[in-house]
């Protein structure tokens, strides 16, 4: 896929909580179209980054443009309407619904009738509530959920649930996805599932994707460009190859688990 013109716009980014600076003059862009991953050690201010891109957060200093409007300071759900959606690293599915449930309470966010509308169920209401569960299958067709789509989500895997939580961020329609820490806490195969559909998110539906992965086999394999944080403060940027050499990058990572495999 052909990366585009900046779909999302960091510049100098700051955040602190009492005397502690999660996030420093942080800059970067996100190419529309591209895989770009955010990786440094455990306290790099990685998910407060994100955070403060969904709106979770505010920071203090800095500018966020998402496809040339700025977004700094509006509310998450606004943020949402706009194109960006989330996958949590925790997963923040409702247990004791369906899979096919847990889909559908994503498309909340964007429904467009009124109050009566709903209670007779014609009209927009009817239309949309069709159009949407059709969307809903198509995901789940795309992510293998079908014998599952009646399941409680409290009874799968966890590598399952964290499936119908990237399908939950899809069904709002994005077009900038934010994933975070997607394959923590899989196994080899499940690891291997999860990139791969990663992988078709960006290249079938054409949603640029922005990944926090401590992972460094996937996040090598899957990322156009990879931003380096250390203690909030970026330390480098580039493809793959470049960061896997920065001497910068090794040294923040020291005292970790190797990362870096030829």
């Amino acid at each position: 896929m052909a990366i585009l013109a900046p779909q999302l716009e960091i510049e100098q980014l700051s955040i602190h909580f009492g005397g502690i600076e999660a996030l420093k003059n942080v800059s970067f862009s996100v190419g529309q179209g591209e895989i770009h991953s955010i990786i440094g050690p455990n306290g790099a201010g990685k998910t407060t980054l994100f955070n403060c891109i969904n709106g979770i957060y505010q920071a203090q200093e800095g500018r966020i443009r998402f496809e040339g409007i700025a977004i700094k300071g509006m509310k998450p759900h606004h943020i949402a309407q706009r194109g960006i959606a989330r996958a949590f690293q925790n997963i923040e599915l409702f247990k004791g619904m369906t899979v096919l449930d847990n889909l559908m309470s994503a498309c909340g966010y964007s429904l467009r009738y009124g109050l009566l509308s709903a209670a007779i169920y014609l009209g927009r209401c009817s239309r949309a509530e069709i159009q949407h569960r059709d969307d809903i299958e198509e995901i789940i067709e795309f992510l293998d959920l079908q014998t599952m789509r009646n399941l409680p989500v409290v009874s799968l895997s966890y590598g399952l649930q964290k499936r119908v939580e990237l399908g939950r961020a899809l069904a709002m329609k994005p077009k900038l996805l934010l994933v975070d820490e997607p394959v923590s806490g899989m196994n080899a195969e499940e690891t291997e599932d999860m990139a791969r559909y990663l992988l078709d998110i960006n290249e079938e539906m054409d949603i640029t994707i922005l990944l926090v992965e401590h992972e460094m086999g996937v996040v090598m394999d899957l990322s156009d460009r990879i931003t380096v944080l250390n203690f909030g403060t970026k330390i480098a940027e580039g493809k793959p190859e470049e960061i896997s050499r920065d001497p910068q990058v090794i040294e923040a990572y020291l005292g970790e688990t190797q990362v870096f495999e030829s």
